[in-house]
């Protein structure tokens, strides 16, 4: 089992051996002493619009283990209860005891409550995103469609790419999920997008995750997050409910 841990600047990483410490886009970056995204097969030039996909992709292509699982240099799923956030990362045990009984772990759902995945997604970024995304899996594979409506529709949705999946789950996800992306990219035109809203196929692969795991009916545990740095909720919120009810015009 190797469990990525994505990063594009030195910070403090686990020293369990469980975790695999990734600098990504390593290719267009400064070198860090970690390895690289830009080894073997890898999508490394593209880290500024595919964000930790890059990793994702890296580990496709180049690892060889029964599980493989992503997580953030400043965020990771929380195993043992503790007063210090850095003892509660969860370690090589703590994913075993999980992996015995489902073959996938994710955090919990976040629930939007008055927004849809599809109404939060426009009042953040580009409608055309995944209205494009939507005819690409019409054309690929129309079978996924019923389970894109579903996820679109719904107010929960598992978010930052973060997981441990047994190899095979996490091969069949690659491949479709990949082959959508890179035809995505070929369709749509970014370059007046702003730099965060060029992060676009990692906010995309977001929202697929959870069509990949309807369709495919992968049953999974779930596991708390732990945040190594302060989150600012309030701020959050406000940003959150003046998109929702002052969203920024984008075509």
């Amino acid at each position: 089992m190797k469990i990525i841990a994505a990063t594009h600047k030195e910070y403090w990483m686990p020293d369990d051996p469980v975790y695999l410490p990734l600098q990504v886009g390593r290719a267009i970056s400064p070198a860090l002493p970690y390895d690289g995204d830009d080894s073997g097969e890898n999508i490394s030039s593209k880290n500024r619009t595919f964000c930790e996909l890059t990793a994702v992709y890296w580990a496709w292509k180049n690892l060889d283990e029964d599980f493989i699982g992503l997580c953030h240099y400043r965020r990771y799923f929380a195993g043992k209860r503790s007063r210090q956030k850095y003892d509660r990362i969860a370690g090589a045990d703590d994913y075993r005891k999980m992996l015995a009984d489902k073959p996938c772990i994710l955090p919990p759902m976040r629930n939007y409550f008055i927004e849809s995945n599809y109404s939060q997604y426009i009042h953040s970024h580009h409608r055309i995103d995944l209205d494009m995304t939507e005819k690409i899996i019409a054309e690929k594979c129309p079978e996924f469609l019923p389970a894109y409506h579903q996820v679109m529709k719904s107010t929960r949705g598992h978010r930052f790419n973060m997981f441990v999946m047994r190899k095979d789950i996490f091969d069949g996800y690659c491949s479709w999920l990949f082959d959508i992306l890179f035809e995505l990219e070929r369709r749509l035109d970014i370059s007046a997008y702003s730099d965060y809203d060029k992060r676009v196929f990692g906010f995309v692969a977001e929202r697929l995750f959870d069509v990949y795991l309807v369709q495919k009916q992968i049953p999974y545990a779930t596991m708390p997050v732990v945040y190594l740095e302060n989150q600012n909720w309030p701020a959050k919120i406000c940003r959150f409910l003046k998109r929702k009810f002052c969203p920024e015009r984008k075509a």
